[in-house]
């Protein structure tokens, strides 16, 4: 157990390390191949800060615990939007101008929905989940059109501004790339071994372990961004952060590891519990963030509400594990 939980905390580390190097590796390669600012902003740094949910549900599918990866991108979904928007929105109350963000929020929202249809009879067979891969390519491409179309959007300023490449050598900065990708897996497996190894000394799913310890920890690298970019009043780029990483998360995450192994019986609490929880938080960020007559923007207390939300739902898993380990 004590062993378990060390390996959980080293895994954290090196995952957000290396995930950290990983993100700079393939901005500076990108840089090198002359892609746009824009363009490295929204896709390769995007697809790097949500690389953990799915290097971590990769890992998992393939040492047979899916519940763990379906898990973590449901629970990184719910942490990105309830604890990292609310508790950053509690303190610096987040704008949105920007019209690409307003075009991804009832895109999330149409996602997030087909999400909860495919696993509507309790499974995700693997045509599905390749069905949701296929989704995430074609999220990809329609990145990359709207970083291309995107002249002149509020939002090109602030990843302009935002974006700090350090300068490296071609050869470095394909180095560190492949470093950090290797190194992601390698953090994976260690921290995939620990939560399982403590799922099952606590008699709890791999599941609940997915949706709390597992998703908490791969989410870091979206509370550092939207933290710091919320500081800099970069308000489009903290939404846009978790908006572009929540869309990957249920297109690729679970994507991922439905194809690797699909999902026969998919826990009924999913659907009656975690689901839901997932889309009243999309439908909250929605409404807040769309702007119907002008900007939206999520204040102190739509903040309040999310982060309430956040904290109220991980205190009923709370209870959940408890009784299951006193059981």
């Amino acid at each position: 157990m004590l062993l378990a939980a060390l390996a959980i905390i080293a895994g954290f580390a090196l995952l957000v390390w290396s995930a950290d190097r990983f993100v700079e590796g393939a901005a500076a390669t990108a840089k090198h191949a002359g892609m746009p600012t824009l363009l490295i902003g929204m896709v390769i740094v995007g697809f790097g800060t949500s690389a953990p949910e799915m290097v971590v549900s990769a890992m998992a599918a393939l040492d047979g615990s899916p519940g763990l990866a379906l898990g973590n991108a449901y629970g990184s979904n719910i942490a990105n939007t309830g604890l990292i928007l609310g508790f950053t929105a509690l303190f610096c109350p987040l704008a949105v101008h920007s019209k690409i963000v307003r075009k991804e929020l009832p895109l999330l929202l149409a996602i997030t929905l087909l999400g909860g249809f495919f696993l509507w009879d309790d499974a995700l067979a693997r045509w599905e989940a390749l069905l949701l891969l296929a989704g995430f390519f074609a999220l990809i491409g329609w990145s990359i059109y709207s970083a291309m179309t995107g002249k002149g959007d509020v939002i090109e300023g602030e990843v302009e501004s935002e974006l700090e490449i350090h300068a490296m050598t071609l050869g470095r900065a394909i180095f560190w790339l492949a470093a950090g990708l290797a190194l992601l897996i390698i953090s994976s497996r260690i921290l995939v071994w620990g939560a399982v190894t403590i799922a099952e000394a606590l008699g709890v799913s791999d599941l609940v372990i997915g949706l709390t310890i597992v998703a908490l920890g791969t989410s870091l690298p979206e509370l550092a961004a939207t933290l710091i970019a919320a500081r800099k009043g970069e308000h489009d780029i903290a939404i846009g952060n978790v908006v572009g990483s929540n869309m990957f998360n249920l297109l690729a995450v679970v994507g991922i590891a439905g194809a690797i192994a699909p999902m026969s019986s998919v826990p009924p609490e999913v659907l009656s519990r975690d689901w839901p929880m997932v889309i009243g938080l999309t439908v909250g960020l929605f409404v807040f963030c769309y702007g119907f007559r002008g900007p939206g923007r999520i204040n102190r207390f739509e903040g309040a509400a999310l982060l309430l939300a956040y904290i109220a739902y991980n205190s009923y898993l709370a209870v959940t594990i408890t009784q299951s380990a006193l059981s």
